[in-house]
Parts: C-alpha cells; structure tokens; sequence
C-alpha cells in the first residue's frame, strides 16, 4: 500500500491534462507555420534550389507524412510525455532512447533559437517602419560559421531581441500549459490569416521570369542548385515540420490521447503542407530567389511586389512576429517535456521533473531550456542552427519508424486505437525517405552532430548508465489483457 510520502511523490511529477483535439492541432500549426514559411524558405531557395524550393517542399512533406503515420500509431498507444524519445525507451531500451533524446535536446533548443533569431530579424523591421531603430551590433550574431574551419567575427555584441522572445515564452511555460495554449491558439489564428492574405493576394501578381529555370543550374558544386540543390534544400527545410513532433511530445497533457493524439498530429501535418508548397511557390514567384536570403524573406517577397502589396507589408511583420513568438512556445514546451521524461527514466537527475505545486508544470526543465536556447540564439547564425535541427528531426524520424515496425513485432497484440495503415510499406519508406534526405546535408552539418552525441554519451556514461531505469514491459502486460 503506498505511503502518504509516495502519493505525494507521484503527484509532483504528475502533469495537467488540458488540451483538446483542436488545442493539439493548434499546438502541431503553431510550430509548423513559423520558420518554415518566415524564415528557412528564403534561405533554402537563395542558398541551394532557387524555385525548386517547391519540390523540396513536395519531397520533404511526403516523408514527413509517412513518419507522421507512425508517430500518430505510437502516440496513441504510449501515451506520455517524451515524443520519440518514449517510443524507442519503451521498444528499444535506454541506451538507444538516450541516443535519440539527447539529439531531440538538440533538436529543439536549436530550433527554438532558429526562430528567435527570425522573429528578432521581422520584429526589428516592424520598429524600423515605425520609426524606431535598433542598431545591427545588437539585433544579429556575433559570429558568422560556414565550417568548422571558417569562423568570422561579424562586429555585432549580441542579438538582444532574440533572446527576449526566448525569456518571454519561457515565462509563460512555466505559468501554466492552459494559458500557453490559449494564448498559442491566438496567436495561431492571426499568423494564419496573414499567410492566407500572402498568398490569396501574391498568386495574380507572380512573375513567371522569376521562376524561370525553376530549377536554377547546378554552379559546379554539389547541392548548390541544380537537382543535388532541390534534395539538399528537402534536408534543411525538413527543420519546418518538427511541429507534428511537438505534439505528441504533449500526450500527457492531451485530456483524451488515444483520439486525439492522431488527429492532432496527421490534422496539423496536412493542412501545413498544402500551405507550405503554395507559400514557397508565391515567395520565389514576386521575387528573385537569391534576394530571399534574409531573416525576413516574406516582407522581401511582398516589397518586391511592388505598391499593389505594399499594404501588406506591416500586416507581414505583425502576423511574422505573432506567429513566430507562438513557434518558440510550442519548441520549449517541447524541449521541456523531453527533459521531463528523461528524468522520470532516470536518465537525467530527477529535479527535471519535479512539477511546480501551484503551476502543475515542469518549471525547472523549463528555465533551463529558456536559458540555453536564449544563449544560442543570442550568438549563433540562422543556417548553422537550421541544419543541426534538420539533421536531428530526420535521425528522430528514422528511429520512430523502425521502432513502430520493432513493436509489431514484439507485441503484436498490443491494443493500438490507430494503426498505421500498410505499415510494412509505409515505414520503410519512412527510413529510406529521411536517410535520402539526411544524406544531402552538408559534411559539416554531420560533423556537428557526431561531436553533440559524443559529448551525450560522456554523460550517459556517468550518469545515465547508473541511474537509468530499464524498460518497463508496458506494452506487453498491455497485450496479455
């Protein structure tokens, strides 16, 4: 019989359920609309496949798709804070669930500073249409990084903006999940309409000289332009669609996750998709694709329209900052939950899940995250960050997907309220969908990622080794009844 001591353990680690189907597909558009369409778009079409960038969108969505499915089967049958990292914990044990959350760790601390670093770039040109300038030494990267080997100093001190919108949601995660989700919920609402405006008004005024080659010649190096550019582009956009990620990495707080973990992901993942293609084909058709090269490649888009949109203009900026302060939200929520099940697996010390008595919500984990991301966004440039988030979410993606076939396996007749339809094909073509789109990264994206695991297991091997819990046979007790 348990204690007093151990009800009242149990219930400091335990999380609010809160959230609803349509908060969860919220949740997942909260995270895909932002970087993608406001930030990464512009850098992937200027940097490797001009117009292409389309197809690259096309390409990346129906990996994304056949990942989805698996998650959505895996969400519904375990469902607990974690994401991906659960899933392989639950199947595969803790050193490979250790693997694959230390790099979700990465995963979204890079991206939520990625979106920082692109709200800051669109929220310092909305002060600058209203008269207020803040000065490029405070609102950019103090350093400029292509490799390991070439590292610059930009003149900047530190990007201030950046890390304000890092703190500010943060702060909210720590107030309480129902307050972030409604407040994510409008401003979901708003960044929708702004897209919807860009392109309902952007598609009679594209120029077809702009998306002409639509796939732009390759210039003799491999991945810049030409069809080596489309797939490497697929690699770094893929950083647009963690969203669906950071949904099921809320299933503990889901009032009915067998429903609605599904509909929250596969609702989320379609609808930003469509959205997606049509927004990267308006973008490079109002303006040439190697001017998209910037922190705020929308407002670019829509100023090279020239006075028919100019209109628009503020209403960009605004939907831009909205919208992205919501995708930094959903990102540390997400970051926050991974180091909660981390430490109730004993992988990392227990303070991480420890729930604050009056605000139910993992707050420390929270804090910490916050200050880590608020850093990196602070000094360290868009593409670097973009690329170790797409190489991190596509190694997530392969693992859930051999997982969910590993699980069929070893228990076959465990109660699965969605299953993945065609699974022995849709699965494979998940792996070999997102290792394609891994394998044309850069070297030194690859680089980055050997030395973050490195230093993972350093401290798995101190600590994760001793501490950690082995699997617990859920899924099979779950079969036998």
């Amino acid at each position: 019989m348990s204690t007093e001591g151990e009800i009242a353990s149990e219930e400091s680690h335990e999380l609010h359920r809160a959230l609803g189907p349509w908060q969860l597909v919220s949740l997942g558009i909260g995270a895909i609309i932002g970087a993608g369409i406001f930030v990464i778009t512009g850098h992937a079409a200027a940097a490797y496949a001009g117009p292409g960038v389309v197809i690259s969108f096309v390409v990346a969505g129906t990996g994304c798709l056949f990942a989805g499915l698996c998650y959505a089967e895996f969400a519904s049958m375990i469902p607990v804070a974690g994401s991906a990292y659960t899933y392989t914990y639950a199947t595969m044990g803790k050193f490979l669930a250790w693997i694959i959350g230390w790099n979700l760790v990465l995963e979204y601390m890079a991206a939520a500073s990625t979106v920082a670093v692109g709200w800051s770039g669109y929220f310092v040109e909305l002060l600058s249409q209203m008269g207020v300038t803040i000065p490029t030494q405070f609102s950019s990267a103090p350093i400029a990084m292509t490799t390991f080997r070439d590292v610059t100093l930009t003149g900047s001190f530190v990007n201030v903006p950046a890390m304000a919108v890092v703190a500010m949601a943060s702060t909210m995660l720590v107030v309480g999940i129902r307050a972030s989700a409604r407040f994510n919920a409008a401003m979901v609402a708003i960044k929708l309409f702004v897209v919807v405006l860009v392109i309902g008004f952007g598609l009679p005024l594209i120029k077809w000289t702009n998306l002409t080659p639509f796939i732009p010649p390759n210039m003799g190096t491999w991945g810049q332009f030409g069809w080596s550019g489309v797939f490497r582009a697929t690699g770094v956009i893929f950083f647009a669609y963690i969203g669906f990620d950071a949904v099921s990495v809320a299933a503990q707080e889901a009032r009915n996750p067998q429903r609605d973990m599904p509909i929250g992901i596969l609702g989320s993942l379609i609808l930003c998709t469509i959205l997606y293609i049509l927004m990267s084909f308006v973008m490079t058709g109002l303006a040439p694709y190697m001017t998209l090269n910037v922190p705020h490649p929308v407002f670019v888009a829509i100023n090279a329209a020239g006075p028919q949109l100019a209109w628009l203009g503020v209403l960009v900026n605004v939907g831009a900052v909205v919208g992205l302060a919501s995708v930094v939200l959903v990102l540390l929520l997400g970051q926050s939950r991974i180091f909660y099940a981390m430490s109730r697996d004993g992988l990392i010390p227990p303070v991480y899940s420890r729930i604050h008595p009056q605000f139910r919500t993992p707050w420390l984990g929270t804090i910490v995250t916050g200050t880590i991301a608020a850093i990196l966004a602070a000094i360290v440039p868009l593409g670097i960050l973009g690329e170790l988030v797409s190489i991190g979410t596509l190694l997530a993606f392969v693992i859930v997907c051999v997982s969910t076939l590993v699980l069929r396996r070893r228990a076959p007749e465990a109660v699965r309220p969605f299953r993945t339809p065609a699974v022995w094909l849709v699965a494979p073509l998940g792996i070999a969908m997102c290792l394609f789109m891994m394998a044309f990264l850069p070297i030194d994206t690859w680089l980055r990622l050997v030395v973050w695991t490195i230093i993972g297991l350093l401290i798995f091997g101190f600590y994760g080794f001793k501490h950690g819990k082995e699997s617990k046979l859920i899924l099979a007790k779950q079969a036998a009844e």
